[in-house]
């Protein structure tokens, strides 16, 4: 699979409060913003929220004004183009025509609409009419990686499909609100600072075509845990006032607590004895304090998690297109500059609270060729 992330019709601005700036070179950066960067490690995201977008919805601040049929109309146009050119490029990589593709799987927590952006991405990408389409919707940070074992299973137990997964995220147009005061300021300026915009696509199948099929990574085993009473520490909702949510401070202690359980219950039935710093890793970077967390919980050597780190800096959290990022970077480590290992492992986390695990195995297409 080849996951090229995608931006088009986004600009990128550093990671602030309060969004509004039209270039990184003039960007304001307020003290409160500061430290929420200097605490998340986000550096710089790409968003779709234009000065524009916002003095003709200014709606959009105030938490207290409706504001939903708004977000969900600018949605409902823009993420097709954007999923659109994602994966026009991963087709492209793939190197067989876009009629191949057997399935659809379109992932978003950006849009809540029937038909999703399923049916306008198959027009646009010139997909065959029996394409067997499945939309994922507000699944949260878990999302892409829950698709990616979604097609795992369509892919093997359908001979010769061809999944196309497509993640896209809107959250600076369906979650953006202005400052605000009181309880909520935390949250409103963890959302404003940490997420942002983006769409990756794979494709996903089994029994590669060669030369032409060239597969980066083997999804061998995949498992999804649902930690007890755990109900509350990661939400997503639509209300009114857009996309909102809330994430508890438990949540880096609860990922350290259970992630090596987990990954256990899905290494062992393939009885491979692995060394968690033999492994390469693709984690979803949902925050630094997880990473950390997981860093000192499986002892790992530090770099370990530098693909997770980079995509988290260089462009927040995208929600369920993150996981994509975190592979396409962890490709480039590969075949770039020689980081190899051949076992890996692919965490992602969200509401449930929900943690996805997937053994990856990297196959010979990824070694640096000298």
């Amino acid at each position: 699979m080849d996951p090229p992330p995608c931006w088009p019709s986004a600009r990128r601005t550093r990671s602030t409060a309060c969004p509004r700036t039209s270039t990184p070179s003039t960007t304001s950066v307020s003290p409160t913003a500061s430290t929420s960067r200097r605490l998340t490690g986000n550096e710089w995201r790409f968003v779709h929220n234009t000065d524009k977008m916002m003095s003709a919805h200014p709606e959009f601040i105030d938490r207290a004004t409706p504001s939903l049929e708004q977000r969900l109309a600018i949605v409902a146009v823009v993420a097709p183009e954007l999923l659109a050119a994602a994966a026009t490029k991963a087709i492209a990589s793939w190197g067989r025509p876009a009629t191949d593709i057997t399935h659809l799987v379109v992932v978003t927590n950006s849009g809540a609409g029937s038909p999703s952006a399923d049916v306008p991405l198959a027009t646009l990408l010139g997909l065959r009419h029996n394409v067997c389409r499945t939309v994922l919707q507000l699944n949260g940070c878990f999302a892409g990686c829950a698709a990616l074992r979604l097609a795992k299973d369509l892919a093997e137990n359908n001979r010769g499909a061809r999944v196309l997964v497509a993640c896209v995220e809107l959250m600076s147009v369906a979650g953006f609100r202005g400052p605000t005061e009181g309880e909520d300021w935390v949250n409103n300026l963890i959302r404003n600072t940490v997420f942002g915009d983006g769409a990756g696509a794979v494709i996903v199948g089994a029994d590669a075509v060669e030369p032409v099929e060239r597969p980066l990574f083997e999804m061998v085993s995949a498992s999804q845990t649902v930690v007890p009473d755990t109900l509350q520490v990661v939400t997503a909702e639509l209300k009114t006032c857009g996309l909102d949510g809330n994430v508890s401070t438990k949540l880096p202690n609860l990922v350290a607590d259970n992630i090596k359980q987990c990954l256990l219950d899905v290494f062992s039935p393939l009885g491979i004895e692995v060394k968690w710093n033999d492994l390469f890793w693709a984690v979803h970077p949902g925050a630094m304090a997880i990473l950390d967390k997981i860093e000192r919980v499986l002892l790992l050597e530090p770099g370990k998690l530098m693909a997770s780190r980079t995509v988290a800096r260089e462009y927040g959290n995208m929600l369920s297109a993150t996981i994509i990022f975190v592979l396409d970077e962890q490709r480039r480590r590969m075949e770039e500059e020689g980081e190899w290992a051949e076992w890996g492992a692919m965490v992602g986390f969200g509401p449930g609270f929900t943690m996805e695990t997937m053994v990856l195995q990297a196959t010979s297409n990824l070694k640096k060729i000298n």
